[in-house]
């Protein structure tokens, strides 16, 4: 059964369903153990997420924290999890309804469900204001059971979006790796430049940030880039490009052994290892060097993924 993605929530599940709820951005390995909860329920029913497109916080105070996973991405990664099933409404859709409405309306009504995972501090209903005694209250009701799940701790402390973000603002790709289960990753359409590196003989692939993402600490990245189905050893600048100049916050990467057109299209860039800062030279012939060298580095670095088949992300 291919994953099924909802939008709204005119469309009533086909059949009943155990359903995982929370943001789930970056879904970490905290995030995966609450969504294990339906994916291996012991009940013939659909494993199932009930998610947002975008953070409840960015939407509902417009001041949330920057998100570390585009939608496409969060959809993959639910695939690969076992899931089957996604609702991915619009927050407007739901943040009027009481804490009652929500379960009667939608958990039991559109989405059909007879289980239900959420972490310990999952609040849902209008202005948030009910936790998960609320939803075991009224869950009970319609005869739907609730897991509960704690947090997940690493070195005793929780894993957390807040922890992955912070690792990321110092470059250490190993701990965010290590709270997410895999390495954090790039995956934004690629866009047009100035096409300098194809003239430094080292063409490379631009993908901008969206406003609202999180962005890695700046400098070069070694990383492991997916096309087709192949992954390729990558290095990656993510910065301003102080050398050459940009338009705005972007990650330009250069896939070894690899020549095509890509633009348009989403391409992972896993981010394996921090290299260096952002550096300004004087000319671009230095440019062209520097990039040869990072190039060579991250290809010993990255050469142990390459083995595996199937992105990360």
């Amino acid at each position: 059964m291919r994953l099924q993605v909802f939008h709204d929530l005119k469309q009533i599940a086909p059949s009943e369903s155990a359903v995982a709820m929370g943001v789930f951005d970056g879904v970490h390995l905290g995030h995966q153990r609450v969504i294990s909860c339906v994916t291996f329920t012991a009940r013939k029913l659909v494993p199932t997420v009930f998610t947002f497109d975008a953070s409840p916080q960015e939407m509902f105070k417009g001041d949330g924290d920057l998100r570390l996973t585009a939608s496409e991405s969060k959809l993959r990664i639910f695939e690969r999890l076992g899931v089957r099933r996604v609702y991915m409404p619009r927050f407007e859709e739901v943040r009027t309804l009481s804490p009652r409405e929500f379960v009667e309306n939608i958990l039991h009504g559109v989405m059909r469900a007879k289980e239900v995972s959420c972490g310990f501090n999952f609040h849902f209903g209008r202005g948030g204001r009910a936790g998960s005694a609320e939803l075991k209250e009224l869950c009970a009701e319609f005869g739907i059971e609730v897991a509960v799940v704690p947090a997940l701790t690493l070195d005793g402390r929780p894993v957390s979006s807040t922890r992955i973000r912070a690792a990321l603002q110092a470059g250490d790709t190993t701990e965010a790796a290590r709270l997410l289960g895999r390495f954090f990753t790039v995956d934004f359409p690629v866009a047009h430049g100035r096409q300098l590196g194809r003239k430094l003989g080292a063409p490379t692939i631009n993908q901008p940030f969206p406003k609202g993402f999180l962005c890695p600490r700046f400098g070069v990245y070694a990383s492991v880039v997916t096309v087709g189905g192949k992954r390729y050893a990558g290095v990656t600048n993510i910065g301003i490009r102080p050398t050459v100049g940009s338009d705005g916050v972007l990650a330009e990467t250069m896939i070894d052994g690899f020549s095509g057109d890509l633009y348009g299209r989403r391409v992972p860039v896993e981010l394996v290892c921090f290299l260096r800062p952002e550096q300004k030279f004087d000319d671009l012939d230095q440019l062209r060097q520097a990039i040869l060298r990072n190039a060579e580095t991250a290809r010993s670095l990255v050469s142990p993924y390459l083995q595996t088949q199937e992105a990360m992300v």
